[in-house]
């Protein structure tokens, strides 16, 4: 069967030179992310069941999905107790293996703190101080898939910067059909400092998540990938509570020059492939005959793989080997795409790197596989997929914390500031918006100590009050 299988593995082969290129490549990039109108009507439905519901509708719902047989869903909490337990029957080897994960996982975010998540001022010569105020979040939830397979790696790079961020408590949830609990993800949980963790999945768990149940806490934030019930449950909850982001199928693009080992480029390619049938596997190479080297050593592999007939699927639908004229204008396709994970497979990736705008992570040199960020090199590997990359970031310390605006003006910045804010506000027809500033302004201060009528038009302390004299005249006239 597979030797047949291998007679159809056949991506998209194209060259930026031919005539038919833009179309065929922009085909072959298309992915419809329209909304599947039952999936959307489902899960509204399990939505306000469980807003309106609660406990019960989770508890039913769980009992009817995943063939629980839990009579309350207080049973379906894991207790700290068995998450320790669960990470001290681990074998040594994963055990250490989450251990650093974490710990790597941890540094990179923290240092991601320290550049980016802290709280700054700065004061004006008049004694104004403007600034910035840095807060985590109080709540958040993690949604951790779980089913047919298990994803240590994902407790890992959602509750990790939660923790570094400092939020107050980390809720997970994550399915268990049928009762069978991953001890490799309960045992993550136990490192990565989960406060609770509740065995729920699919668009109940986002719900309960987002409104609160008397069992399940409310969250400020969802984050964690899911099926397409997930994701519409976290599309439609948003606006309820925060979340991370909308992800589409996971993909790869290989920059190769020709001088990394063929088969190591045809195994990045399938990393990404063995997700998902909807999963896309790019490589831009200006060389044709190191092309025909990864595509032989993608044969030769294939049958290897225990996941080949979704490799096969989404190679030869999703899939496609690019010769571009150089490295240049592979870069510049690149940047088109704008993929999640981009190899840079070059003896000098570094001359590279400044040409590429567009990515959700860059991985630059031979010996950084994908599959590294995957895991264990540090950075988070929740990305921006289907070209959001463009405007979109990674997972990070930032997205579990909010930013709010500082703002002390002394007595001698108002005098400058309130007479600018006034003709403004006039200009936009706001008079207590105007009023408010003005009141602040020696001037008229002075003018209501003194027993004088209060009048609009005794700003003349500067030529900016001067022009919102003048702005609140115009608007008098008839």
């Amino acid at each position: 069967m597979m030797r047949e299988a291998l007679k159809r593995l056949h991506p998209l082969r194209l060259h930026t030179g031919q005539a038919d290129f833009e179309g065929q490549f922009k085909a072959r990039l298309h992915w419809s992310s329209a909304q599947d109108d039952a999936i959307h009507a489902r899960v509204k439905g399990i939505l306000e069941r469980v807003r309106l519901q609660g406990d019960a509708a989770v508890l039913a719902l769980t009992r009817e999905l995943d063939g629980s047989s839990a009579q309350s869903l207080a049973e379906l909490e894991i207790s700290r107790a068995e998450l320790k337990a669960a990470f001290e029957g681990l074998p040594l080897a994963q055990k250490a293996a989450l251990q650093t994960a974490a710990e790597r996982v941890r540094h990179y975010h923290e240092a991601q703190l320290k550049a980016c998540g802290l709280s700054w001022s700065y004061v004006e010569e008049d004694g104004t101080r403007l600034g910035q105020k840095v807060t985590p979040l109080e709540r958040v939830g993690i949604y951790v898939p779980g089913g047919l397979a298990a994803y240590p790696s994902s407790v890992i790079m959602n509750a990790i910067p939660a923790q570094v961020a400092g939020v107050g408590e980390v809720v997970m949830v994550v399915p268990t059909p049928h009762g069978a609990k991953n001890a490799l993800v309960l045992a993550a949980a136990h490192v990565c400092g989960v406060h609770r963790v509740f065995t729920l999945g699919g668009a109940q768990a986002i719900a309960a998540l987002a409104y609160g149940t008397a069992t399940v806490p409310r969250v400020d934030k969802i984050t964690g990938p899911g099926n397409a019930y997930v994701a519409s449950a976290k599309r439609q909850v948003f606006g309820q509570v925060g979340i991370d982001m909308i992800a589409g199928p996971s993909e790869i693009l290989v920059l190769a020059d020709g001088s990394t080992p063929a088969h190591w480029v045809a195994m990045d390619l399938f990393s990404q492939a063995e997700h998902d049938a909807l999963a896309q596997s790019i490589l831009l190479c200006p060389d044709a005959p190191y092309i025909e080297e990864v595509l032989m050593a993608m044969e030769r592999l294939l049958p290897e793989m225990p996941r080949a007939e979704i490799i096969l699927k989404s190679i030869n639908e999703r899939g496609a080997l690019i010769q571009t004229g150089s490295m240049l204008e592979a870069c510049e396709i690149s940047n088109r795409v704008a993929p999640e994970h981009l190899e840079i497979s070059s003896k000098t990736p570094q001359a590279w790197e400044p040409h590429l705008k567009h990515a959700g992570a860059i991985f630059l040199g031979a010996y950084t596989s994908e599959a590294l960020g995957d895991y264990c090199a540090g950075p988070n590997h929740v990305l921006p997929t289907s070209g959001t990359a463009r405007f979109s970031s990674p997972l990070g310390v930032y997205d579990f914390q909010k930013r709010t605006s500082l703002i002390e003006v002394s007595e001698t910045g108002a005098q400058k500031l309130g007479a600018v804010a006034s003709v403004l506000a006039h200009g936009e027809g706001l008079t207590a918006h105007a009023r408010a500033a003005e009141m602040r302004l020696v001037s008229d201060r002075q003018h209501l100590s003194a027993g004088e009528p209060d009048s609009l038009d005794s700003l003349d302390s500067s030529d900016a009050s001067a022009a919102s004299t003048q702005t609140r005249e115009s608007a008098r006239k008839p």
